[in-house]
């Protein structure tokens, strides 16, 4: 298995990390499409992870008054469990580091995976996109 991830500058990748994001955030997590692809999207770097060339998670993140924001790591089903989100992260993490306010908002059910990344949680837990969130601080 080979995994890759680039640094998304070609409008093919683009398209295929959208195609990912739609697959997990609106089809499986019924995200509005309006609330998945917002108005951030020119504002943001992405990536694109391949596994054996085939494309198969993506995220992105941005600058925003509180630091740099994390965002959108999607991975498709039948990839999870192969350590591509956290090649995600660690990606991620290159091209932001050695900013001094990391941040994301996680997913309840991925709160785990964050904190033994190295994120912490901060504050209460809220609704986004009609799904229980956590800020999490690196």
């Amino acid at each position: 298995m080979n995994l890759s991830i680039v640094l998304i500058e070609i409008e093919s990748d683009m398209l295929a990390a959208l195609e990912i994001r739609k697959i997990v955030f609106i089809d499986e997590q019924n995200v509005p499409k309006d609330i998945e692809v917002d108005e951030f999207e020119d504002n943001c770097s992405h990536i694109l992870a391949r596994l054996d060339g085939i494309p198969v998670g993506t995220a992105r993140w941005r600058r925003t008054d509180d630091g740099v924001k994390l965002e959108r790591f999607a991975v498709l089903k039948n990839y999870r469990g192969k350590g591509i989100g956290e090649a995600l992260v660690e990606s991620v993490l290159s091209y932001v580091r050695p900013e001094s306010a990391v941040y994301l908002h996680a997913q309840v059910d991925v709160i785990g995976f964050y904190e033994k990344l190295g994120f912490s949680s901060e504050g209460k837990k809220f609704l986004e996109a009609d799904i229980v969130h956590q800020k999490m601080v690196l």
